[in-house]
């Protein structure tokens, strides 16, 4: 089986490869705009906005997985988000009808349903809060289009909540460098819930859906059980490093003008700052979301959350 993954040299298709390509069955490739540092022999140059390097590389595949998309909280302009997640979704369906491909595994995102929301399930109503939400919903709203007219596809998406693990350089590992460091405020009182994903059940789970989910249009969201307070990921966080974390809290609205205050001196400097009033927003939010389909599929995740944070933080913090 041929599998062509689209933006595999990041973080989540990075291992993704090294998952899959230990599986003697499965031939791969990689297309990416950026070359792959760990699997440069099996990936070509190519973009979700250049139907005809697509074309080039996606000839014989059985199976795409879509990973390319613009996430980053601060991406300018914004229009960038829609022109990568949604016309790249256009395109990409676009080439696959061209060569006769009809499996598509997508990976779109809980940030359609938006914030503080009561453990959203896949029937949950859509609400996205920024760009990034709002382009990956319409991405899917093109794949809603295209499978009326094309019901002999198989069409799997999945929605995972935020993704860490060992090389991550997003949010939770920010997160991690800071209580590793001693240097760690809490902002508002730490009780909100915060679903997280590990990277190796994620991609484990995407093996899963290439062999097992084969027919159909399908919806999953993906996340690790059990849901961590923010004051739990700080507590396991403290006693996986022998970290005494510092237990000062600073009220919420104090941190949300202290990332006003970042976005100014971003907007002047015209450079990206780790601290926004964005992430502060996301920080203190309650973010729980319902994997019971996903669980219920037949997959088993191959490690539990503690694990998978224990995992990360031996592989980036251990001394």
């Amino acid at each position: 089986m041929k599998i062509a993954l689209i933006g595999g040299s990041g973080f989540v298709g990075t291992q993704l490869i090294g998952l899959l390509t230990q599986s003697t069955d499965l031939n791969l490739t990689n297309i990416d705009k950026q070359n792959s540092t760990s699997y440069p022999a099996i990936t070509h140059i190519g973009n979700v906005l250049d139907k005809s390097s697509l074309e080039r590389h996606l000839v014989g595949t059985d199976v795409v997985i879509l990973l390319a998309a613009e996430h980053r909280d601060d991406v300018t302009p914004t229009s960038l988000y829609y022109d990568v997640n949604v016309q790249g979704m256009r395109n990409t369906l676009e080439v696959m009808e061209t060569l006769g491909i009809k499996r598509l595994i997508f990976t779109s995102s809980v940030a359609v349903y938006g914030l503080d929301k009561d453990n959203p399930d896949e029937t949950f109503p859509i609400d996205p809060f920024n760009h990034y939400g709002k382009s990956k919903w319409q991405a899917e709203q093109v794949l809603q289009e295209w499978y009326k007219t094309h019901s002999d596809w198989n069409i799997n998406i999945v929605r995972p909540t935020v993704i860490f693990g060992e090389g991550n350089r997003g949010n939770v590992f920010n997160l991690l460098s800071q209580i590793a460091s001693g240097k760690f405020m809490m902002i508002g009182k730490g009780n909100n819930q915060k679903s997280m994903t590990y990277v190796g059940n994620i991609i484990a789970f995407m093996e899963f859906m290439i062999r097992n989910i084969t027919s159909g249009y399908n919806i999953y969201n993906y996340v690790d059980k059990p849901d961590f307070t923010t004051n739990d990921l700080v507590y396991h966080t403290g006693e996986i490093l022998k970290k005494k974390v510092p237990t000062t809290h600073i009220p919420y609205w104090v941190g949300m003008m202290g990332g006003y205050g970042f976005d100014i001196l971003a907007f002047i400097t015209r450079k990206k700052l780790n601290i926004s009033s964005v992430r502060v927003k996301k920080f203190c939010a309650v973010t729980k979301y319902d994997s019971t389909k996903a669980m219920s599929s037949g997959f088993v995740p191959p490690y539990s959350l503690e694990e998978g944070l224990k995992r990360m933080l031996d592989a980036e913090f251990g001394k």
